[in-house]
């Protein structure tokens, strides 16, 4: 697990530095923390509507959008971890523990 979060933290660092026209991790990281932080809340609210439709139907579908919805959500908090800048060791230390 901790390989797939290092190596993410990579791809966020290397984005960070790449144009804003062309990387959604730069233009996110130049509009600022308030920015990231309103998408990891949406994130939390999409993760949350999408785990109240899995828990009402027996459907893969649905399951499998919790995932999305959790993987994406933590992709934004990692980001946003990123952006104050954090070591990938801090950023993840919390979460494994």
């Amino acid at each position: 697990m901790n390989d797939v979060i290092d190596r993410l933290m990579q791809v966020l660092e290397a984005r960070r530095h790449a144009s804003p026209d062309s990387s959604y991790v730069a233009k996110l990281h130049n509009r600022g923390l308030n920015k990231i932080l309103e998408k990891v809340g949406e994130e939390a609210f999409e993760t949350v509507l999408a785990a109240k439709d899995a828990g009402n139907s027996d459907k893969q579908a649905h399951r499998i959008e919790v995932v999305k919805e959790t993987a994406e959500k933590s992709v934004r908090k990692l980001l946003k971890q990123f952006w104050q800048q954090k070591t990938p060791a801090t950023a993840t230390s919390k979460r494994i523990e």
